[in-house]
């Protein structure tokens, strides 16, 4: 299948473009850094710009099937990167004809409720930015979307093992969530989900053959 990542030089869309090509697909490699992408037969780094309007971003997305945003400004562009920017490569993909749509999120960013959980009041901006791009996925668009909600992540080795929850998210290594997000893009059992996730004792295709 040929992919487009956008966020491709952060942290979660390095691991998960390496495990795109492993699994044999042709991925564009969307970044406002695309000149740190090393360019192979299969991954092809593309310019992206996520301050750019939806007509610029699609004419990007050339002829990929699928989209994935793993995009994020790490709390210096919430409002321009993190949602607007968000809304507007949904928009791209819509007018592109691309149906598969795999959006990475952040723990419970759809419960406001629980935002007041320990160690969420420092990311209470992040939050509210992916509530409203994670409402914007699930209530404007016709996507065959999946929004992953992992909590903390953590720059130690991947297990392969994973816990998936109607109820709750938490530590996960970031390796493990680029091989879940890789995993679930063509599997229908995720269309229109919002998925928890952390840390757990279950293969990763396993959880997913689960749900």
């Amino acid at each position: 299948m040929k992919i487009f990542v956008v966020g491709a030089t952060g942290r979660v869309g390095q691991k998960l473009i390496d495990f795109l090509e492993k699994q044999g697909h042709i991925v564009y490699a969307g970044a406002r850094s695309s000149e740190k992408i090393t360019e192979t037969e299969t991954i092809k780094p593309v310019f992206f710009d996520l301050h750019t309007e939806p007509e610029e971003m699609a004419a990007k997305f050339a002829d990929a099937e699928a989209v994935y945003f793993v995009a994020g400004s790490r709390g210096k562009d919430l409002l321009q990167s993190d949602l607007y920017g968000a809304v507007k490569v949904m928009q791209a993909a819509e007018s592109k004809g691309i149906k598969r749509y795999i959006h990475l999120s952040s723990a419970y960013a759809l419960e406001p409720e629980q935002w007041q959980r320990e160690g969420m009041a420092s990311l209470m901006d992040y939050t509210i930015a992916k509530f409203f791009s994670d409402r914007w996925l699930i209530d404007n668009t016709a996507l065959e979307y999946t929004i992953l909600q992992p909590g903390a992540l953590k720059e130690t080795p991947g297990s392969s093992l994973i816990e998936i929850s109607e109820t709750t998210s938490g530590a996960i290594p970031i390796e493990d969530v680029a091989v879940l997000l890789g995993e679930m893009l063509e599997r229908p059992a995720t269309y229109q989900k919002v998925i928890k996730v952390q840390a757990g004792e279950t293969p990763i295709s396993e959880a997913l053959d689960q749900l």
